[in-house]
């Protein structure tokens, strides 16, 4: 049964409908455009200007009933005709909170995450709460990433979860599964944990799990503490594995994939209030390569009047030859209420992008060693702002790139 095609488009008149029969005055109206304009140059050294106009907007209290109907989306076009770029619709959906006693609901395009997975569904999201403690979410609809054409019963997404807090609301336990569904077949199956758990405002502990149920295998973990002592220091200790999770109708799940864990150690010390140190330590353990180790320290000023940024330096050591030794660093300062810039560097601390510059080559990543940029924003009233910022990047990649970037903010 076709029905999705014409799906954003009917949820986009419901709102419209409903707003013609309460007078307009009940209905509130808000949200937010920005047009933007970057320019770089692409693997064959052209130079691409795409421009993006963003608009989100919410409207609530439509008929004066409760009903909110959020927007989220761009229009899209390379004038140079370099890039494929496309135009997007993020979100669109109608929600309803307490519809009945603690009955929430979302219809429309919307994400939704549960530590099962997560995807942008044009479907049905309901929420119910009960017993003050509990709570049950259960959704299902088409999943955006199969749009072209899809039915619902052939390229689905369904999913729930159960959760509730106990121990006087100390601690947080969920449980969550989801299915997709691709062509008619069943390609993934997942099981999701999360629990939570804060002990007199002084320990928190954590845990995420994520179960391949096709291929019956741990697919995520993460385990981790933090601890705030007396005085202004805080220390969080963390354990991550992961292993990727590919469709099972992909050609890339018959193949055998690398785990990869990861045991981060970490120190905060509050020098006085928006200054604090830090010290990260991260052991990286690889399958087919060789483990190495993480240091980073560096200092951070959080914003209290008119001065924030940080530094701190990065040593990795392995021995595959990865070894690298790094600085970041950031400044920025507000001249004026209504004018604040910045510059910022990265120099050998090794980032990967995938796809950043948005074409339809989702296999596109760029490894960046080396950056520099500086920034500004600037708001003309209170409702318009503009961003500017301009970077050069190295890449083992890419070799070197200039970027640049003008936002203009407009809030409604």
């Amino acid at each position: 049964m076709r029905v999705w095609q014409n799906f954003v488009l009917g949820i986009l008149l419901v709102p419209l409908a409903m707003g013609l029969a309460c007078p307009v005055q009940a209905t509130e109206i808000h949200g937010r455009a920005s047009t933007v304009v970057e320019w770089y140059d692409n693997a064959d050294e052209d130079t691409a200007i795409p421009i993006h106009q963003y608009l989100q907007f919410s409207l609530i209290d439509i008929a004066d009933s409760g009903y909110n109907f959020k927007v989220y989306g761009r229009l899209a076009d390379d004038i140079e005709n370099e890039v494929d770029i496309d135009s997007r619709l993020y979100y669109a959906y109608l929600e309803k909170r307490d519809l009945f006693d603690g009955l929430d609901f979302r219809l429309g395009r919307q994400f939704i995450t549960t530590t099962a997975g997560a995807s942008v569904v044009d479907g049905l999201n309901i929420d119910y709460s009960f017993m003050e403690n509990y709570h049950v979410k259960l959704y299902g609809g088409g999943d955006v990433t199969y749009f072209d054409g899809y039915n619902v019963d052939s390229n689905g997404i369904w999913g729930l979860e159960v959760g509730g807090f106990f121990l006087d609301k100390d601690l947080d336990v969920n449980l969550s599964y989801l299915q997709k569904w691709y062509d008619g077949v069943l390609s993934m199956e997942l099981i999701g944990f999360d629990a939570s758990y804060d002990l007199n405002g002084k320990l928190w502990i954590y845990n995420d799990s994520q179960w391949d149920y096709l291929s019956d295998r741990l697919s995520y973990e993460l385990v981790g503490a933090k601890y705030r002592f007396d005085g202004p220091f805080t220390l969080r200790l963390e354990y991550l594995y992961s292993l990727p999770v590919f469709s099972s109708t992909s050609i890339y799940s018959v193949f055998a994939v690398e785990e990869y864990e990861e045991i981060l150690a970490e120190a905060t010390w509050m020098m006085k209030p928006g200054l604090q140190t830090f010290a990260r330590l991260t052991r990286e353990l690889y399958d087919e390569f060789d483990d190495a180790n993480v240091f980073e320290l560096g200092v951070e000023k959080m914003r209290t009047d008119k001065f924030s940024g940080y530094i701190s330096g990065i040593v990795r050591q392995d021995e595959d030859g990865q070894d690298m030794h790094g600085i970041k660093m950031l400044a920025a300062y507000r001249f004026r209420p209504d004018f604040e810039a910045g510059v910022g560097l990265e120099v050998d601390v090794l980032e990967r992008e995938i796809a950043y510059f948005d074409t339809d080559d989702t296999d596109q990543d760029e490894t960046t060693s080396t950056r520099a940029w500086v920034y500004g924003s600037y708001d003309f009233t209170d409702k318009i702002s503009l961003d500017a910022k301009f970077e050069r990047v190295e890449s083992d990649l890419w070799d070197y790139y200039n970027r640049g970037r003008l936002r203009l903010n407009l809030l409604f």
